[in-house]
């Protein structure tokens, strides 16, 4: 069984232009004397790999802790793309993934921005999860309106994840989110395992 972690290292990880970075506490160091050691740290909940629930830009919608695990766990399809996700390419990556019982959640691999109408595809179609190596599974530059499309249509956010060593197929997911109530987002320790 061939296991591929596709979650970034959290301290050093990718952080959203304006997020505050992650950053490590010692409170006990045994190099300093103390008699064990004891860390914590802080972090913006979307930083590096990461899942958006609905909260994040829908009022009043779905937090962390309301979204059924079966979202972020199960079969999957990693399409490699590099630039936009248009409508045709949702299509035919929905086409691929649904041939090999794996079209309920999407991964997107390369410098891929998914489209305003490549959304549409996948909130029409009902996907359960859509993910990307972006720090923002929208363009960068305005990511309210993919956000929007998605969200509202109950499709989990998976960002930030890495495909590097991935190639495009059928994988089993587990993307599961830390369990915080009230929580617009969640950093994850998402992995895939290969069929």
């Amino acid at each position: 069984m061939k296991v591929y972690d596709i979650s970034q290292e959290i301290l050093s990880s990718n952080v959203y232009p304006g997020d505050p970075e992650p950053e490590i506490i010692k409170l006990y160091d045994m190099n300093k004397g103390d008699l064990y050691n004891l860390s914590a740290f802080s972090m913006c909940a979307h930083n590096g790999t990461h899942i958006d629930a609905p909260a994040h830009f829908i009022k009043n919608g779905k937090t962390v802790e309301e979204i059924p695990l079966d979202k972020f766990v199960g079969n999957c399809f990693v399409a490699e793309i590099n630039g936009d996700v248009t409508e045709t390419s949702a299509i035919n990556i929905l086409n691929k993934a649904n041939e090999m019982d794996a079209g309920e959640r999407i991964l997107i691999k390369g410098k891929a921005t998914v489209t305003l109408d490549a959304a549409k595809v996948f909130a029409e179609n009902k996907i359960k999860l859509i993910g990307n190596e972006s720090q923002s599974v929208g363009p960068l530059e305005a990511p309210m309106a993919v956000h929007l499309t998605l969200l509202n249509a109950e499709i989990v956010l998976l960002e930030g994840v890495v495909l590097n060593e991935v190639k495009e197929g059928k994988y089993f997911l587990n993307a599961a989110p830390l369990n915080l109530k009230n929580f617009e987002g969640s950093p994850c320790r998402a992995y895939l395992i290969e069929y």
